[in-house]
């Protein structure tokens, strides 16, 4: 009966014991924040083909920023890091033809450069988005779809950014 006992108070000793050692787990957006600080500014650089989305990717940024990271938005003067994106020319791709051979679906593809600057370094990425949307066969691609496209691509890019940050993150030790 008292071997019991002991094996249980070990037992209950050991999950104690991993509890409070914990596995060292961090979520990606803590390592994302060791390389961007708590504070950052953002510009987007206006295209000239695409110049009305400049204010969607702004805003697509400036909320993943603060959503993921939990960063605070601050001017160029106060910043941590100072991030520059340039919405390089939008590609949509055919991925869907009906029986009568038009097109009914394409694919978006967004591809941002973002520049990080912070601490004396400068560093330029590339993050890539897609986004699928369907089409009345024959028809011309819309603003609309086109803004659709390219706000949902951006998303999708901005995320692809967090994942480059966070990876960089998780080697700083």
């Amino acid at each position: 009966m008292q071997s019991y006992s002991r094996i249980s108070q070990f037992i209950i000793l050991s999950i104690i014991i991993s509890m409070l050692s914990a596995c060292g787990y961090k979520p990606s957006s803590k390592y994302a924040r060791e390389v961007l600080g708590k504070r950052i500014s953002t510009d987007v650089v206006i295209s000239a083909q695409d110049p009305e989305n400049t204010v969607v990717i702004k805003d697509a940024v400036d909320t993943a920023l603060v959503e993921v990271f939990h960063t605070s938005l601050t001017t160029y003067d106060f910043a941590d890091t100072h991030l520059v994106i340039t919405l390089n020319p939008p590609t949509y791709t055919p991925i869907q033809y009906n029986a009568d051979g038009f097109v009914i679906a394409y694919r978006a593809t967004i591809t941002l450069g973002i520049t990080r600057e912070s601490k004396n370094i400068k560093k330029h990425y590339s993050a890539q988005g897609t986004y699928d949307f369907a089409v009345s066969p024959n028809a011309v691609l819309t603003d609309q779809e086109r803004f659709d496209a390219i706000k949902f691509g951006s998303a999708k890019a901005i995320s692809s950014f967090i994942a480059q940050v966070s990876a960089e993150g998780s080697k700083i030790k």
